[in-house]
């Protein structure tokens, strides 16, 4: 299969599935790398490549690929729809060097073992919670020392605990972008269909509600690289059905002026929300003195950066809510048993929830509020007012949240790994 006779070619791939994991660990594991070594596309002479391969995943969005391009990180991406593809014949994507190293960042950990085979390539593997192919992998970076507990004696010497990868998106985050002084709100209603079609409507009229509580709130929401502000209003309008269970909408999409760089959603109510569309948002976001979330790797975010929110997971429409994770969520995609099963396991899962929030899964307890029921904008807009107006709880979450991140320095000891791989690599 090789196909560049140059000795010392060889491709760097990067393996991940959804918008959360390309923001927080693809991204800026893709600027460290390209800071320590010369790689095309920024290097163009260069015999390296950085690539990306997404893999097939229930919560991706389907956009991700068009999202990476813009960072301008990927000599070549390769969208999940093709990975089957690539795997049975990869020289149709292009000549591959005939070695190298993967990268696991994200979805099933079983696709990284296949894709490194396929091509013969060295494999790392960073692991959250769990190394479930240790046979397999070349290294494995270990989020936490959990995870090096849980391996068989003989490969433990294959793992390096190389911390949170998280933990370092406070590192310049605040310095960044400051917002105007005010007491900033986050809104954050999710990046896919199944989210947007509940979160959007939910979450203006809890805006309208708390505006009207606190005047001087103001309202922030991160634009996802994978929707638009266009399918924003879509979702806030009457061709989304649950719109109707909700008071108000968007008026309209205001345009960046002289006085704001950023475009607004004005509501009818007369509240305007302010749009990041430059993701990741991580430093506006860490200015907000509150967020109200739906479940999900934004969670992880939030925790990261150490903002105080209140998750929120509305029951009311679990007709809808079908972006679970692993083969249940994909049965409940399922033309014929899609409602049923998708009724059915969302049901069960909201009453045996457990705990849904990343910080509160890694803490083992209730460090951020998740409020799973048949939840009201009314409901959220007074418990967000009664945090707003009690900093003495904010600086205790905030904390809490602090200690949960641990320290930064995850993302320069991973690629440290990557790094010590690339001789092996070029050796076999």
């Amino acid at each position: 299969m090789t196909t560049r006779p140059t000795d010392q070619a060889l491709s760097i791939v990067f393996v991940s599935n959804g918008p959360g994991e390309l923001a927080t660990w693809v991204r800026p594991l893709a600027e460290q790398l390209h800071r320590r070594l010369l790689m095309r596309p920024r290097a163009p002479g260069s015999p390296v490549s950085l690539r990306l391969v997404l893999v097939p995943c229930p919560n991706a969005t389907g956009t991700e690929a068009e999202a990476a391009a813009r960072w301008g990180q990927f000599d070549r991406i390769i969208p999940a729809g093709r990975f089957w593809t690539l795997l049975l014949n990869p020289i149709r994507y292009g000549p591959w060097p005939s070695r190298g190293v993967v990268v696991f960042l994200g979805g099933d950990q079983f696709w990284t073992v296949l894709l490194s085979a396929r091509l013969g390539y060295r494999h790392i593997t960073y692991a959250e919670w769990v190394a479930r192919w240790p046979r397999w992998n070349d290294r494995i970076a270990a989020m936490a020392p959990a995870v090096l507990e849980q391996l068989p004696r003989r490969f433990r010497p294959r793992c390096r605990v190389v911390g949170d990868l998280m933990a370092d998106l406070t590192d310049d985050a605040k310095g960044r972008d400051p917002l105007p002084e005010g007491l900033w709100v986050a809104l954050m209603p999710g990046s896919k269909p199944a989210k947007l079609r509940v979160g959007m409507p939910f979450l203006v009229e809890t805006a309208d509600r708390l505006a009207t509580q606190q005047p001087d709130c103001q309202f922030l929401l991160p634009v996802a690289p994978t929707t638009s502000p266009e399918e924003l209003l879509r979702f806030s309008s009457a061709t989304n059905p649950i719109a109707s269970s909700y008071r108000g909408g968007i008026r309209s999409l205001l345009p960046a002026d002289d006085d704001w760089p950023w475009r607004r959603l004005l509501t009818h109510a007369g509240t305007v929300i302010h749009l990041q569309e430059d993701p990741p948002a991580h430093g506006a976001l860490s200015q907000c003195a509150l967020a109200l979330t739906t479940v999900g790797a934004n969670t992880a975010e939030l925790g990261a950066l150490g903002v105080p929110m209140i998750v929120l997971v509305p029951t009311q429409h679990l007709g809808v809510m079908q972006a679970w994770d692993g083969w249940l969520g994909l049965l409940a995609r399922l033309p014929v048993l899609r409602r049923l099963i998708g009724l059915l396991l969302s049901a069960w899962r909201m009453r045996n929830h457990g705990l849904l929030a990343w910080p509160n899964i890694a803490a083992g307890r209730m460090v951020v509020p998740e409020r799973v029921g048949p939840i009201t904008p009314e409901d959220i807009a007074g418990e967000a007012l009664k945090w707003l107006q009690a900093p003495e709880r904010l600086d205790g979450q905030r904390e809490d949240l602090r200690r949960l991140r641990g320290q930064p320095g995850a993302v320069a000891a991973l690629a440290e790994e990557v790094r010590e791989l690339l001789p092996l690599a070029l050796s076999d």
